[in-house]
């Protein structure tokens, strides 16, 4: 735990900042969304093209178009999540609507040679939707949620006056202070010492019974422009430039209440509430290429450049209701308090991880009139280096205390997460005017310790129509997905944490036109 211990004691000494190591996944670790045609083969597309999805994939497939295209790709996410937390089990649902890719390709041939030609591709997706309810409870006679701003007040070296008095405590350690969750005690030998009041609960062998509620909503999304150049239906070769931008509101509940009926012992409950919000843009560029050794086969290879995410600006409040029975009553405060009435703001850059993505693809019956083509299959591995992200202050001249934050918390990252592996595969059946689509997808375990389990798992299969230049296809993904959600952190215990199970299905349809 002690590579922990410097990040999360600064934690509560850095105004208003919110970035924890969990933040790497929300950015990183998510399905490939697209059009109805991509969804339905599993988002296998970084050898095969002809989908407007290539600009964020594999550039390289927009050299398969030789005319232009125009799609629109709406879709509806039906969740249902189960958590068990200390041998709890709890479920709750949430249903949320999404977008696809949509924009517009345009494609002409070489005027000498035909077989040669160029694309150009201008696009939007969600990346990622947060749009979810995840809630859990459990009994926990091991550790309380308020140790960790006990933790922050001891680590502090300053009196409880001073912590009343610093912005920089304003969202848990001076609130805790205020409400009198957190004072100080004479230990045994008189010493003077800080704690949180439901440790003496579980120090009497007590347990308390907590609840955690996280509400998201937003996105990741992604406006991009792409281009290729298509060398004899042999070579094809491509780019994009990305602008990501981040969408994302949370707000946080933990609750803890004591179990043991007596009313008098110095600690009922409490209910800690953390609103924050983050907002910002970056760039990011993409490069691929495709290779067609001998009909019938396609080549491919990708790779996406970190995104620099430059103007990410965090806003953040939090509450905290506490009754303390006999030995302070009931007592409620804001972190507006001790922030002069204004939210908390933080200014930070990020940068996301490389990709690299290899893939091949058979197509049965090779043609140049694509409606010819009797199918293919088609498969995608990408690696995903999540370790390397990395978070930065944005401030021109940062403090060593906020420059001591942003080291330990790319430590703590570096330790925490590894490189993983994804697997997409999928194909494609014709029937003149008529396709029939099956895929699969797997997303391996990004975290560095064997203890915690995380992956994702999606089903999905569709239809299609095409006739006279007009298309719409229909697909549905069943995803699975297992992950874990600490419900606090400390840096003197084993932490705690939930595993978490979503199973989300997706409905996606896709309307386009070709001219």
């Amino acid at each position: 735990m002690k590579k922990y211990l410097l990040l999360f004691l600064l934690t509560g000494a850095v105004a208003a900042e919110a970035q924890v190591p969990e933040d790497v996944l929300r950015y990183s670790f998510f399905p490939q969304n697209g059009t109805a045609r991509s969804m339905a083969i599993g988002g296998a597309m970084g050898s095969l093209g002809g989908d407007i999805t290539a600009t964020f994939v594999n550039p390289a497939g927009l050299g398969n178009y030789k005319t232009g295209e125009a799609v629109f790709s709406p879709g509806y996410f039906f969740n249902n999540n189960k958590a068990d937390f200390r041998e709890t089990l709890s479920r709750n649902k949430k249903n949320a609507f999404g977008i696809g890719t949509m924009g517009v390709v345009y494609g002409e041939s070489n005027y000498r040679d035909k077989t040669s030609s160029q694309a150009i591709s201008i696009a939007f997706m969600q990346q990622a939707s947060y749009n979810n309810t995840q809630y859990y409870k459990g009994y926990n006679n091991f550790s309380s949620a308020a140790e960790q701003w006990a933790e922050a007040v001891a680590g502090s070296g300053l009196s409880l006056d001073d912590i009343l008095n610093s912005p920089a405590y304003a969202y848990g350690a001076a609130p805790a202070v205020y409400t009198y969750l957190v004072d100080t005690f004479r230990n045994n030998n008189n010493a003077l010492q800080v704690k949180a009041l439901p440790e003496f609960l579980l120090e009497s062998g007590m347990a308390l019974q907590q609840e955690k509620t996280i509400a998201t909503r937003g996105g990741l999304y992604e406006l991009a422009l792409g281009f290729a150049f298509n060398k004899k239906d042999k070579v094809m070769w491509g780019g994009s430039i990305g602008i990501p931008i981040v969408y994302y509101d949370n707000t946080t509940t933990i609750k803890e209440t004591d179990t043991s009926m007596n009313t008098a012992n110095g600690f009922g409950s409490f209910t800690y509430t953390d609103q924050y919000s983050t907002r910002g843009a970056g760039v990011n560029f993409k490069f691929g290429m495709i290779f067609k050794p001998v009909e019938y086969v396609r080549l491919g290879f990708a790779v996406h450049s970190p995104s620099l995410m430059f103007s990410l600006k965090d806003r953040r409040s939090t509450s905290l209701d506490v009754d303390t029975e006999n030995y302070n009553g009931v007592s409620s405060v804001t972190s507006a308090v001790f922030t002069n009435g204004l939210p908390g703001e933080s200014r930070y850059t990020m940068l996301m991880p490389w990709r690299f993505m290899v893939s091949g693809s058979y197509v049965i019956r090779e043609e140049a009139d694509v409606r010819r083509q009797k199918g293919f299959i088609t498969a995608d591995i990408e690696y995903v280096r999540h370790r390397a992200s990395r978070f930065y202050s944005a401030q021109e001249q940062p403090d060593e205390m906020e420059k001591d934050y942003f080291r330990a918390l790319n430590r703590v990252i570096k330790g925490e997460y590894k490189g993983n592996f994804n697997f997409r595969v999928g194909g494609e059946l014709k029937f003149n005017i008529i396709m029939a689509r099956l895929g699969f997808s797997y997303y391996t375990n990004p975290y560095a310790d064997k203890a915690l389990k995380a992956n994702r798992m999606l089903l999905s299969g569709g239809l299609g129509y095409r006739h006279r230049g007009f298309f719409v296809d229909l697909t549905y993904v069943h995803a699975y997905s297992r992950d874990v959600d600490f419900a606090y952190r400390l840096a003197d215990k084993s932490n705690t944490f939930a595993t978490v199970k979503n199973q989300r299905g997706n409905v996606v349809a896709s309307i386009g036109v070709k001219f």
